[in-house]
């Protein structure tokens, strides 16, 4: 089917614009930003990771609570060792093999831990009161650090986040017209 004129002429318009150097940068921006909005379809890794995820979090708490128990039961009270040892045994055990799966959940569990142990100095004084809300420098140092680390360490960071970032920062600078600017990341192949 042959689209009308006024298409092919705007079609026509628009790649050419897509194609001028002096507007690479604003629409290397544009590009990026749908880069970030778009969903891959990904149905099927998505139920196996939240499969392979809470069947390791079932095991984890199965294995935690009963060695909790045990250790309660053989010294005849419960002390806070008792949790720590417990999750260290279940964490080896269950989380100690190295797939992207576990190292995501200990990666989340880490920021979190990080984030937990400031309170808890704030809390025992060992550690000042802020003054002022940290969270936009601990933010801002985040986001400066990741990419730069992408930028000039990229090794540095786990597989899944380099592939997010380049998507995001490196896909979105090309593009050949209309097609793998707005509908599709890169141009599809020839028929």
């Amino acid at each position: 089917m042959v689209a009308p004129p006024q298409l092919r002429a705007l079609l026509f318009a628009i790649n050419a614009l897509l194609r001028k150097r002096r507007y690479h940068a604003a629409l290397a921006m544009l590009k990026g930003f749908r880069n970030g909005a778009v969903l891959r379809e990904k149905l099927r890794a998505i139920l196996q990771a939240t499969y392979t995820h809470s069947w390791n979090l079932a095991r984890f708490v199965f294995l935690y609570k009963g060695l909790c128990a045990l250790q309660s039961h053989v010294q005849g009270k419960t002390y806070q060792a008792h949790s720590f040892v417990s999750a260290f045994i279940g964490g080896l055990l269950v989380f100690g093999n190295n797939n992207n799966i576990n190292s995501q959940i200990s990666m989340y569990l880490l920021s979190r831990v990080l984030f937990a142990l400031c309170r808890l100095g704030v809390e025992k004084g060992f550690i000042p009161e802020p003054r002022l809300d940290p969270f936009p420098w601990f933010t801002g140092l985040v986001w400066g650090l990741v990419l730069w680390l992408f930028e000039y360490h990229r090794p540095t960071l786990q597989p899944s986040l380099q592939s997010s970032m380049t998507y995001l920062y490196e896909d979105s600078n090309v593009w050949h017209d209309l097609s793998d600017f707005f509908i599709y990341n890169k141009s599809q192949p020839s028929k």
